[in-house]
């Protein structure tokens, strides 16, 4: 979950950097259609997705490695 928010965070500041070097044009290319709550949301979601991840598939990844052990040992 840490990795996908410092990504993240590293995306939307390669995106701010885009626009300051960009100007006025840079709001066409970043797609913000004027909301000034972008760069949060898209944040938010990425939080929201890497939970969701991590309820969702780490049974699966505990029993999968479950069965690598079992094959190692043997």
């Amino acid at each position: 979950m840490c990795a996908c928010l410092a990504f993240s965070a590293l995306f939307e500041m390669f995106a701010w950097a885009t626009a300051v070097i960009g100007g006025a044009a840079a709001d066409d290319f970043l797609a913000t259609q004027g909301d000034v709550w972008d760069t949060r949301w898209d944040m938010f979601r990425a939080t929201i997705g890497a939970t969701l991840s991590l309820l969702l598939l780490s049974r699966v990844h505990d029993r999968r490695l479950a069965v690598l052990r079992a094959q190692s040992s043997v």
